[in-house]
């Protein structure tokens, strides 16, 4: 992968150097600018800053890398928190505050198909870096697992009143645990499955169709809190009946285990199911105990007063083919909206800290599955309902997924790249969140959302208004906390796989447009090579193609980079190329109408201040030699020389960053004046930042269609979607708005950090994007 390199190691210039005043005419007034000099860099030391080492292919940040830099942001050096090594914080206890705004279902791509609309977002906030994108809970992989509602500013007086906060109790009657239990403590009988609840979840009961046959435990007796409890688990094989019990295990209260048996289906088995059973045909082979035989066992086991435990303990009963009246059932007990369950292996880490179903274990041990569900009851005992809920198991459960997603990724990386993955430890639960530890020292947190505000239930309006309130009480509360998560989403039709596959094409048809330029007329009988040598000169060229249609001959020369395309615009229309003056224009299209503004905007872009391309660099050069090429140039940063993604070699273009836009202009005059007098170097201002470049790198942009063709069925899908797509410009635009006012409400020396998750579709993974700076009064009113 090609790497920024750092050609000078100068320290940034203070900006108190920079602002000095030319000398004056008197010594009375140069000690009053030395003295006016000496009190503002006292007192811009006291400011933050950044410093992000984003140029070249080092821009693609991971969710743990921005964990990190959010953790020290919100805590310097305490608890942990180290400085980034990708991006430093200077001064970081001189922040004021620190603002994440998410931009839900929004990605890279959303992002440059409608770059013009983020007039905002693109101007404002100087470092920018790609991220993976992600299905999982975004907020919860940057900010720890534990962030939910319960870091709401708890704001009294009159700033709740005025703001209609939302309170903590009214979140706790929302959660399904606190809805069924309520919050108080109870005993085991609270618990135990009501007749109505074990005929709902299909327990065998009397009577019930396809129980006839089955044994009952004979367990009649009453039931108080002090009914022992026992834990019970079976694993089962596939037979010609379906699925038979082969082993269960029975584990009373203190954890012992009084029953581990192996059984002989009554019918032959078709699969062992060896990788949930453990069971192999060399297990069974000597057993002979038969289900009644087990089923007699277990009632002489089980006192009359039991309750059996289990986690899904329907399953286990059906296979045993036995009636018992007074079950707790862990699946249930730990309960979650819209009928969904939690799996066992999860709670038991989650909830008891313990690891059980390990991957390095042939099966499942019923024994400990059943000792794991009975101290789940146990804990929930214990503990109570109120703080099961703290616990925040589906925020814990989303940043488990997430993690277990990107290590599966990152593993397939690997093995792609021949390297083994070498850890013999096990995955682990994300770390917590350090919002905590900003509550434990009484700094004030706030999470708002739009999903949070529509199902507290204080808010009835439509989901189209419902980013307007997000945005009216983030105005409000964000003065008031430290740290803030602030979440706009968009409506699910404008994330619709049929629109983001709309957009997709249309990106990939404007880039392959603005990389395009048709060249001509030249003579019948000209040289093609030369032509292509002297094309190349302003960058790589991915395909060119001789026009016979036309009366004279043209070319098309498709390049790799958006600023060869428009130096080869600039540098050689009207130009005489193999004996004609030649006009050199790109492709007249609906989306090229705009070409021209995007490529001034582009030129613009706060990323791209300070960076210049430079084209005709030799192959045969090494990094030491292109270094010494151009160290004469003054304030000279970094260099960034790419490779081909094939071959791995360098090519023949490069980009150089320097610490001011005025050295970048200098050096740019000054590497065109090299080619004026004959050697071959051409340059002009970056057009693409670090991330956008190797996103244009990455993406097929033929995608096995010719230019023509595809336009033809954009074309055809016209009609039904351009009113979508229409509207989500609308949308984008007015988000790129709200970013601007709760931008312009912040308090100077404020870190804020704009992230687009990106998203996961059938139609691919689309990269999110990250950017971030720091409040300043001159560049807020610029913005």
């Amino acid at each position: 992968m090609a790497e920024a390199t750092c050609i000078i190691g100068h320290k940034r210039p203070h900006e108190c150097n920079e602002e000095v005043e030319k000398p004056q005419k008197t010594k009375k007034k140069r000690k009053i600018d030395e003295d006016t000099c000496q009190n503002q860099h006292k007192h811009k030391e006291k400011k933050s800053r950044l410093s992000a080492g984003l140029f070249g292919e080092d821009c693609e940040i991971s969710h743990e890398q921005v964990y990190e830099f959010l953790k020290y942001a919100a805590l310097g050096k305490h608890h942990n928190a180290t400085q980034p090594s990708w991006c430093r914080i200077y001064h970081q206890r001189h922040l004021a505050k620190v603002v994440v705004i998410v931009l839900q279902e929004v990605s890279q791509l959303y992002f440059y198909r409608f770059y013009l609309q983020f007039k905002h977002l693109r101007r404002a906030f100087q470092h920018r870096f790609s991220l993976l994108p992600t299905s999982a809970n975004f907020i919860a992989s940057v900010c720890g697992e534990g962030i939910s509602m319960k870091h709401q500013n708890s704001m009294q007086g009159s700033a709740s009143a005025s703001t209609g906060h939302i309170h903590k109790n009214l979140d706790l009657q929302k959660d399904p645990i606190i809805e069924k239990y309520g919050e108080e403590k109870h005993g085991l009988t609270s618990y135990i499955l009501t007749l109505e609840e074990m005929r709902k979840y299909d327990y065998p009961l009397e009577g019930s169709p396809g129980c006839g046959n089955y044994v009952h435990t004979q367990c009649e007796s009453p039931r108080t809190d002090s009914s022992p409890l026992f834990g019970l688990d079976c694993e089962m094989c596939l037979t010609e009946k379906g699925n038979e019990v082969t082993r269960v295990s029975l584990v009373d209260a203190e954890g012992r285990c009084i029953m581990d048996d192996l059984i002989k289906p009554e019918t032959q088995i078709l699969n062992y199911l060896t990788r949930y059973s453990g069971i192999t045909r060399k297990i069974l082979l000597p057993v002979k105990t038969k289900l009644p035989e087990i089923q007699d066992k277990l009632k002489k086991l089980l006192p009359r007063d039991a309750v059996l435990v289990g986690h899904s303990l329907n399953a286990d009963l059906h296979a045993l083919q036995m009636i018992h009246p007074s079950v707790i059932d862990t699946s249930l007990l730990f309960a979650r909206h819209k009928g969904r369950r939690f799996k066992l292996k999860f709670l038991a880490k989650a909830v008891l800290g313990k690891e059980i179903q390990c991957e390095n274990k042939v099966g499942h041990d019923p024994t400990e599955d059943a000792e794991a569900a009975l101290e789940l009851l146990q804990y929930f005992i214990d503990q109570g309902p109120r703080k099961v809920e703290e616990l925040n198991l589906e925020m814990v459960l989303s940043a488990a997924n997430l993690m277990e997603s990107s290590q599966q990724k990152s593993a397939l990386q690997l093995q792609q790249n021949g390297v083994q993955k070498q850890s013999s430890e096990p995955p682990s639960i994300p770390k917590s969140c350090f919002l905590d530890y900003l509550n434990a020292t009484g700094q004030k947190t706030l999470l708002l959302s739009r999903k949070e505000l529509a199902s507290s239930g204080l808010y009835q309006n439509s989901l189209s208004t419902l980013n307007k309130q997000v945005l009216k009480r983030a105005i409000q509360e964000v003065p008031l906390s430290s740290f803030s998560v602030i979440q706009f989403s968009l409506h699910s039709e404008h994330v619709a796989a049929d629109l983001v596959a709309e957009v997709h094409e249309k990106m990939r048809i404007q880039l392959a447009d603005m990389l395009t330029v048709y060249a001509g007329p030249f003579d019948k009988d000209f040289c093609l090579k030369s032509l292509r040598r002297e094309f190349k000169k302003c960058g790589p060229i991915q395909s060119l193609t001789v026009l016979t249609e036309t009366h004279q001959p043209h070319i098309c020369i498709q390049y790799e980079v958006l600023e060869a395309a428009q130096l080869a615009m600039e540098s050689l229309n009207g130009a005489d190329v193999a004996g004609s003056c030649i006009k050199v224009q790109r492709p007249v299209t609906v989306m090229m109408l705009d070409c021209d503004t995007l490529i001034k905007e582009l030129e613009m872009d706060i990323e791209n201040e300070g960076v210049i391309y430079v084209a005709g660099v030799k192959k045969t050069l090494t990094e030491t030699d292109l270094q010494e090429k151009f160290s004469h140039l003054k304030d000279l940063q970094a260099l960034f020389w790419p490779r081909d993604l094939k071959s791995g070699k360098h090519r023949n273009y490069c980009f150089l960053k320097f610490q001011t836009s005025e050295s970048a202009l200098e050096a740019l005059k000054d590497i065109n004046r090299q080619g004026a007098e004959g050697i071959r170097l051409q340059s002009r201002k970056a057009l693409t930042p670090s991330h956008l470049h190797r996103w244009i790198c990455h993406m097929d942009l033929k995608d096995g269609k010719p230019i023509q063709l595809a336009h033809h069925i954009l074309h055809v899908k016209k009609e039904q979607l351009s009113t979508s797509e229409q509207d989500l410009r609308k949308k984008l635009k007015k988000l790129d708005r709200s970013i601007k006012k709760l931008y312009r409400s912040l308090e100077n020396n404020t870190l804020c950090v704009v992230l687009l998750p990106g998203v996961n579709s059938v139609y691919g993974s689309f990269s999110g994007l990250g950017l971030m700076g720091i409040k300043e009064e001159s560049r807020s009113s610029a913005c």
